[in-house]
C-alpha cells in the first residue's frame, strides 16, 4: 500500500511541476520602490527637455 501510495505522489507531483511550468502567470513583474523613483526621475527629466526643445 504505502509504494503505491508513494508512486502515485511522485507521479502527482511531476504533473503538477509540468502543467505549472506551461501556465504562466499574468502578475506584473515586481518593480521595487527604488526603480520606481529612477524610473519617475527619468520621465520628468525627459519631459523637460521635450519642452526646451519646443519652446
Amino acid at each position: 500500500m504505502n509504494r503505491k501510495k508513494k508512486i502515485y505522489e511522485t507521479l502527482k507531483k511531476k504533473d503538477k511541476r509540468a502543467n505549472a511550468k506551461l501556465h504562466k502567470s499574468n502578475k506584473p513583474r515586481y518593480i521595487s520602490k527604488a526603480e520606481r523613483e529612477a524610473k519617475q526621475e527619468n520621465d520628468d527629466n525627459s519631459h523637460l527637455t521635450e519642452q526646451a526643445e519646443q519652446g
